[in-house]
């Protein structure tokens, strides 16, 4: 059976992501339906970005109020939108100010640029010698600079020469940290939890030691929480669940409310000064109807209890996973509504996502082995008694023809 939609998507898109066999044309709450009219459950969210649920009325009715009076202007003016959004963000996460972008990766990016430019005029770190230490097994963006950090062979393949001054340690090894650590180490960039590497979760206190680490080096610290923030691991923000603050963090995704592209770097004052008239910008960044979207987004997921609600069902959904019994199960981790479900390397875990969309359940995996499952956060039990039901099922079905 052909579908007209995928053929002309084939032809005329670059192939540059593998898409499983649904059309969808339609979502409201944790639901999207296909051009069949079939309907499943989303328990991707868009890699959490749709954390509020798709097409939320508050959200949606504030988009349509914003886009029928002011949209973009670009930075070349002040706009009555900007600064409430951004004293929203700042209060809400702790931090002194904002320096809005689009999407993650360019939040990413502002931050690289801002360690740089800190080493070079705060820390006293000679010209062009700045370095940025990152993880294995980490994601941070698709940019030139970013891959340059990626120790997955694909992001870098066919895209050198890469900037230099980047290093990779392995993740959840503070001592590792240390000993990479030069006096023209600028910045640590890490994930609380890494997302795209499998849902990985670091013992606890690691972020504790960085951040000690970094403290006594002079070294920022950079938490990217584009995945991992706004409620999604049951905190307000991932490296809450530790007694730490960094010097900066990333957010996006859920800060669009599903509807936009909407990000932010955040930090203290005296790093953001760092940048004058000049230096950076986005035509598109902190426009008013990115602004005014993004403020609801957050009263949004303070007003229902999103965060709280992603640890309550969080930890239900991972306790009825972790009930199953399969024995191509190899483990489930996470935190909230971030979890991953790793199944044993003889079967693709693609294939388990491929069979769950007859029982209405719309997954995806990531390292061929990690089903993953971030679903909306205002998801209830019953809905993920759903989904565990059909997991049952879909992996009963496979170990027999296994």
């Amino acid at each position: 059976m052909t579908n007209s939609f995928i053929e002309k998507e084939e032809l005329y898109c670059a192939h540059n992501y593998r898409p499983l066999p649904v059309v969808l044309t339609k979502g409201e709450g944790v639901y999207v339906w296909d051009d069949a009219g079939n309907r499943y459950l989303d328990m991707m969210s868009a890699y959490s970005a749709v954390s509020h649920g798709h097409c939320h009325p508050k959200l949606v009715a504030e988009l349509h109020k914003q886009a029928q009076q002011l949209n973009i202007v670009s930075r070349a003016f002040y706009t009555d939108k900007l600064g409430s959004f951004l004293e929203k963000a700042c209060q809400l996460t702790g931090f002194e100010c904002a320096l809005p972008m689009n999407t993650g990766a360019e939040a990413v990016e502002t931050a690289l640029k801002a360690a740089r430019k800190w080493a070079y005029t705060v820390k006293g770190v000679p010209e062009d010698q700045a370095e940025i230490i990152a993880c294995t097994n980490n994601f941070h963006g698709r940019t030139i600079a970013i891959v340059s950090l990626s120790t997955e062979p694909q992001y870098k393949n066919g895209f050198g020469p890469f900037p230099k001054g980047m290093r990779v340690i392995p993740y959840g090894d503070p001592e590792a940290l240390q000993k990479a650590i030069t006096p023209n180490t600028a910045a640590f960039l890490v994930e609380p939890i890494q997302g795209e590497g499998g849902i990985i979760v670091p013992s606890a206190g690691y972020l504790k030691k960085c951040a000690d680490v970094c403290k006594k080096n002079n070294v920022l610290m950079i938490c990217d929480e584009v995945q991992t923030g706004l409620g999604r691991t049951g905190k307000l923000l991932a490296f809450q669940h530790e007694d730490m603050k960094p010097d900066a963090i990333v957010l996006g995704k859920a800060l669009g409310g599903g509807l936009l592209p909407v990000s932010l770097f955040l930090t203290r004052r005296d790093i953001m000064n760092v940048f004058t008239p000049g230096d950076h910008g986005s035509t598109f960044g902190g426009n008013p109807l990115a602004a005014a979207v993004g403020a609801k987004a957050l009263d949004v997921l303070v007003e229902e209890k999103l965060t709280e609600r992603a640890y309550e069902i969080g930890n239900y959904f991972q306790d009825c996973l972790k009930s199953l019994k399969s024995s191509l199960i190899k483990e489930v981790r996470g935190k909230g509504l971030l979890i991953g479900l790793e199944i044993h390397n003889q079967y693709p875990a693609r294939e388990i996502c491929l069979q769950m969309l007859k029982y209405g359940v719309l997954s995806k995996e990531t390292h061929k082995t990690v089903i993953r499952f971030a679903p909306p956060l205002i998801i209830t039990k019953v809905q993920i008694d759903v989904v565990v039901n059909a997991l049952q099922k879909v992996l009963k079905e496979v170990e027999v023809k296994s």
